[in-house]
């Protein structure tokens, strides 16, 4: 209702301006009209006097005999000393009255006098203009109008335009209080489904018809409910994964210490079960250290990024794999120029290619190979990192950056996979400001494509 009275007392303050305004504006013209009119009367009544030495009775009543037709109500013909010599309103045009209204005094003084009154819905116009002949004022001619029409105007346009105030105010009052009372139930839609999401109700959506502010705000609300609501299925989807995930190893070290706790075994026996606990517990701190990472890339802010040459990281990478590749009977292949840089932190792009060739290194066939290659275009570095494995179904591929997803289950259970690897590669070439694709390579196997803005050598630079 704040809206309401707002926009009310704004139209009320310039509907009574323009009641006070309107009729003082009008008057004023009419009164300019009025004005010029009672003052051309008076000169026409003074020019016939023009050549006459002296006012005298005869005169005057000859010289206004003339002028009848000026719809005068009265003309008073005074000489210098303001004594009457003519009244149209007297008959007896009594020589000994004197004269002594304010503009007959002011015209003979030699000044034009004109007086306009409003009352009782009449215009009442007086006016005095002296008689000069010879050069001396001989004396005066004194006009009053009485103007029923003009005043019966001026009072129509008065009542009109308080009438069109009157409509004009109730249609703003009226449309106020709807256009009020409609923006004001938006707007507490609105704060209730605001306080819904606060609440942990991310399915709440809101209108978007219009195209005003309102509809722009609830489309905006909606899309960051749509996104929490997404965000909230991922969360309970990867708390989920991960309590299955930590779950699987928590039960087989259970289950091996009972065994041990509960049977008598031989010597070797007990070292094969304590070897597979601490089997369990490795694969443990390796989903711990995934999820840690993930966590680390989801809350901490993109660093600054730096020029990093490609060679080295893939040289370490490759060094810290040989090992793995060696007792999986793959060969690792490395083709990399030394002057491939890209724009990007050195600590992620050594955990991208790790990851990659990691994967490629376990899901290979034995007597497989990896290799990983470098290359630059104008503008960007590409990175590739292909395997002779198995290869990805197509329908698989859309998934596999997701969290936990794992093509052959049973098969990265095995290899000691937990579905995290590629989300880390997809996290952190995103936060360099990369893209990541995989497609299927000529021979079988995949192909990890990753496309990274390009940085100039120093020697690139020079002319």
């Amino acid at each position: 209702m704040r809206y309401a009275a707002a926009y009310i007392l704004i139209t009320s303050g310039v509907l009574l301006f323009l009641n006070i305004s309107a009729p003082i504006m009008i008057r004023r013209l009419t009164y300019s009209v009025q004005r010029s009119a009672i003052l051309d009367k008076a000169q026409l009544i003074v020019s016939t006097f023009s050549t006459s030495n002296r006012l005298d009775a005869e005169v005057v009543q000859e010289a206004t005999q003339s002028v009848n037709d000026l719809h005068t109500t009265r003309v008073v013909v005074t000489d210098a000393g303001a004594y009457c010599v003519y009244d149209s309103l007297d008959a007896q045009n009594k020589q000994d009255r004197l004269i002594l209204y304010p503009e007959v005094t002011m015209a003979l003084d030699g000044k034009d006098a004109v007086y306009i009154r409003y009352e009782d819905g009449v215009i009442i116009t007086k006016a005095a203009m002296p008689i000069v002949a010879y050069n001396r004022i001989i004396g005066s001619v004194y006009l009053m109008e009485r103007d029923v029409d003009q005043a019966a105007l001026i009072d129509g346009l008065q009542k009109m335009i308080f009438w069109i105030s009157i409509g004009l105010e109730f249609l703003v009052i009226t449309v106020s209080i709807l256009f009020s009372a409609l923006f004001s139930h938006r707007i507490r839609d609105l704060f209730l489904s605001v306080r819904k999401l606060h609440g942990g109700d991310y399915s709440v959506r809101l209108s978007e018809r219009g195209h005003d502010e309102v509809s722009q705000l609830s489309g905006a609300f909606n899309k960051l409910a749509k996104r929490l609501d997404q965000s909230e299925q991922v969360r309970k989807q990867f708390v989920s994964n991960a309590s299955h995930e930590l779950k699987t190893p928590l039960a087989s070290i259970k289950l091996l210490t009972d065994s041990i706790l509960q049977n008598d075994m031989d010597q070797g026996t007990m070292r094969e079960f304590v070897a597979d606990v601490g089997n369990e517990a490795d694969r443990l701190t390796r989903l711990s250290a995934k999820l840690l990472e993930l966590t680390r890339l989801d809350s901490q802010p993109s660093e600054e990024k730096e020029m990093t040459v490609v060679r080295p990281v893939a040289d370490r990478v490759l060094r810290m794999l040989t090992p793995v590749a060696r007792n999986q009977q793959v060969h690792l292949n490395l083709d990399c120029p030394e002057d491939i840089v890209v724009l990007a932190m050195a600590d992620d792009l050594y955990q991208i290619l790790f990851n990659l060739v990691e994967n490629g290194v376990k899901y290979n066939t034995s007597g497989g190979e990896v290799w990983l290659r470098a290359s630059h275009t104008t503008d960007s570095s590409i990175i590739a990192v292909e395997d002779s494995g198995l290869g990805i179904p197509d329908s698989e591929k859309p998934h596999i950056f997701e969290r936990f997803y794992r093509i052959d289950k049973a098969r990265s259970r095995k290899a000691g996979g937990a579905g995290l690897g590629l989300s880390i590669v997809y996290d952190m070439v995103h936060r360099n400001d990369g893209s990541v694709t995989v497609t299927d390579r000529e021979g079988g196997g995949s192909c990890f494509r990753l496309c990274f803005p390009r940085c100039h050598t120093p020697e690139e630079e020079l002319p």
